[in-house]
């Protein structure tokens, strides 16, 4: 992922990946992700800035402020979202002498205004949203991932997730956390469907979530009714028939893509738990 320095913004390498395509070539045009950035240590200050598309502003770290045109001055910590719109004027940016962690993702589309006119209120104040955690984290990444690969049907898949992401934000700013059982559950699932596109590594998700891993294994086969191991080949298979049939991906591609670096021990499983092979599996349905 490309990474360059600008110490007037922060000391550490920034990831700025904009656009890499044309955007007619997308199927998805109701929302485009123009441009990804993180800026990890985040010093500089915005003041009187213009924008001319939309953009979230989630700070993973440190603390600022955040005002718009007239406004009130906004407190911004480690967990607030923000939004940029166009319209408007800003003043936004780290507390002086201090710094911020920040993720943001400029974009553009129909799907706004209906946002806008259902889920997503109050677009000039900052929510609170919480701390990063793993599954949050996964899908910034694969955001990132995504929109770097410059593969349209990516791009579009970039777009849903961030809108995935942005809702489960808001739903956390207007929902307080919740601590029961079922909640952990939720986030517990969440995370293990999140972690599809890399090599699964049981011990650290049970670690994330701090219980141990037999508990982790009980807790998957009570609920999904198959063992852990299972259960995680059979998304990953889920997951290599969308990207067979939406994608010109090779199978050994698919197989990287999805934490497998053996292709011929993907073959099988995918074999295994869907019936025929991926190239079969792949000509057939699309006849």
């Amino acid at each position: 992922m490309p990474r360059f320095m600008d110490y007037m913004i922060s000391p550490y390498p920034l990831r700025i990946i904009s656009l890499p395509i044309d955007s007619s070539k997308l199927k998805l045009q109701s929302l485009i992700i123009l441009a990804v950035g993180h800026l990890p240590g985040r010093i500089s200050f915005r003041a009187h800035a213009k924008f001319t598309k939309w953009a979230i502003v989630y700070i993973a770290g440190g603390k600022g402020s955040y005002q718009v045109d007239d406004g009130a001055v906004q407190h911004i910590e480690s967990g607030s979202l923000f939004f940029l719109r166009p319209g408007a004027v800003y003043n936004y940016g780290p507390d002086a002498d201090g710094y911020w962690d920040e993720y943001y993702f400029t974009f553009e589309g129909s799907r706004i205004a209906e946002w806008l006119s259902s889920w997503l209120t109050h677009v000039d104040l900052a929510k609170q949203v919480g701390h990063e955690d793993a599954a949050q984290h996964n899908r910034i990444e694969r955001i990132f991932i995504l929109m770097e690969s410059g593969i349209p049907d990516n791009i579009d898949r970039a777009a849903l997730l961030l809108e995935s992401l942005l809702f489960e934000f808001i739903l956390k700013d207007q929902v307080p956390a919740e601590t029961t059982k079922t909640q952990q559950l939720i986030d517990l699932m969440a995370d293990l469907g999140d972690s599809l596109f890399q090599p699964f590594d049981a011990a650290l998700i049970a670690k994330r979530h701090h219980i141990s891993l037999s508990t982790l294994r009980r807790i998957v086969s009570e609920y999904t009714g198959y063992p852990l191991g299972a259960y995680i080949h059979r998304l990953k298979m889920a997951a290599a028939k969308n990207i067979l049939l939406n994608s010109d991906d090779t199978v050994k591609e698919i197989a990287d893509s999805l934490g497998y670096k053996d292709v011929f021990y993907f073959s099988r499983l995918f074999k295994k738990y869907v019936g025929v092979s991926p190239l079969i599996y792949r000509n057939n349905m699309q006849l």
